[in-house]
């Protein structure tokens, strides 16, 4: 089912033939360097350059040879004659498998560079456009104090430049070669080759391999995707909660003739970004995998191959659709400020507690005091709500005397500002640039 979300591009990074383009372009690379210090005849390159392999043929051949670098080799072999025996001089298949898939995930990475790069712009936008739009601050999911929807949106956004910086030294990271031959001692193919190809093909060589470039690399590299997944798990499931039909602040973009049930008409589900948070689950798998890839015995074993075709294709693959979504997500998020500002009144001017608070601690209250003072009050609003009765928790504080022996009515209600909550939004953009 990965076929559903794979993009073109990075279809093509995965797909076979540029696997082997890039076998076959580490093949030449070691030629070439070879033929520089005399091992290769330099009159024989120009036919090593125009070396090809058949796909057809690979298929044909792998039923009996049973070893994919051995049929890539031998589909070389058809087209070169009696120079093939210049391919693969002093070389082991893990020196082209795991150098050729340092290319590809450097082209994979370099795509989900640019996915992350419009996802951010695209909440960047938002952010500076609802810089100033009043909602309700949850924690626990119970209303807290006022807060910006643009501040939500900016702290995401300063996520995503985290996860950018992230997703770099990832790569980073797997930007190495090997070209060390078997067990990784140098004995058939010495350290200055390995050095002029990886530099050649961009990489770094692996300062000390084994018969594998270390799986701690692709550990991290796969653990980096997930944690970028876990970010988009975060803003989608805040988008969710922001749907609720009780909430309704926020909502996905919904096109004219989507269906959200079979059943009921009505229905506008939040269904991308729950496809969101579904795929994200799929990736703390993928780390578990690539953490149990890192132990193999003595100088290797092949037990992490297979586990490795399955979860850097559709890590890559998966991330790059995650995000694309999003993006589209984001682009089309509907907001609904005035329901944020009725939402932010449901609780009768309670988010005003802690202003309240202050200032009779201000007067010279312990605050002990003062906590039970406002707390008796703020209770009997919340009660009051919950069985859907107007009582404004001003209206009570101007009541009480206890209070009012302390702070006067338009003390009070200068407390009750929204204002107040937005005097340090500029603040807050400007640490993260926005």
């Amino acid at each position: 089912m990965i076929e559903r979300y794979t993009r073109p591009e990075m279809g093509r990074i995965w797909s076979e033939q540029n696997k082997y383009d890039k076998w076959l372009r580490v093949e030449l690379a070691v030629c070439e360097a070879w033929a520089e210090r005399g091992a290769i005849p330099k009159d024989a390159l120009p036919k090593l350059r125009n070396a090809r392999y058949d796909l057809d043929a690979i298929s044909r051949y792998l039923p009996e040879m049973h070893h994919d670098m051995t049929v890539f080799l031998r589909s070389l072999s058809d087209s070169l004659g009696p120079e093939s025996r210049y391919i693969h001089l002093g070389l082991t298949s893990q020196d082209v498998m795991d150098t050729g898939l340092a290319l590809q995930l450097i082209e994979a990475t370099e795509l989900l560079e640019g996915d992350l790069r419009a996802l951010a712009e695209a909440v960047r936008e938002r952010a500076r456009e609802h810089k100033e739009t009043l909602c309700v601050g949850r924690t626990h999911g119970v209303h807290a104090e006022p807060t910006t929807f643009g501040l939500k949106l900016a702290a995401w956004w300063d996520e995503l430049r985290r996860q950018t910086h992230r997703l770099t030294q990832a790569k980073e990271t797997v930007s190495v070669g090997k070209i060390s031959g078997t067990v990784g001692t140098h004995a058939t193919v010495p350290p200055d080759i390995e050095a002029d190809v990886c530099g050649r093909l961009g990489l770094l060589p692996e300062p000390v391999s084994t018969q594998v470039v270390h799986r701690d690399r692709h550990a991290q590299y796969v653990s980096t995707l997930a944690l970028i997944a876990a970010s988009l798990e975060r803003f989608a499931t805040e988008i969710r909660h922001l749907q609720r039909t009780e909430v309704l602040e926020a909502e996905e973009p919904f096109a004219e003739g989507q269906t959200g049930s079979s059943a009921m008409p009505h229905k506008r589900n939040p269904e991308k970004c729950e496809r969101i948070c579904g795929l994200a689950r799929l990736f703390r798998g993928y780390t578990t995998a690539a953490l149990e890839n890192v132990a193999l015995w003595h100088e290797r074993d092949i037990s992490h191959s297979s586990v490795e075709r399955i979860i850097l294709p559709d890590a890559c693959t998966l991330l790059d659709y995650m995000l694309d979504l999003f993006t589209g997500i984001i682009r089309g998020l509907r907001v609904y400020p005035e329901n944020m500002r009725r939402n932010l009144e449901l609780t009768q001017g309670l988010v005003f507690s802690q202003r309240v608070l202050l200032a009779l601690i201000d007067k010279g209250l312990g605050r002990q005091e003062a906590y039970k003072l406002v707390q008796k009050n703020a209770m009997q609003a919340w009660e009051a709500d919950a069985r859907r009765e107007r009582t404004p928790f001003l209206d009570l504080l101007c009541e009480d005397e206890e209070v009012q022996r302390h702070i006067s009515r338009d003390e009070l209600a200068s407390l009750f500002d929204y204002r107040f909550y937005l005097q340090h939004v500029d603040d807050s953009f400007r640490r993260v640039g926005l």
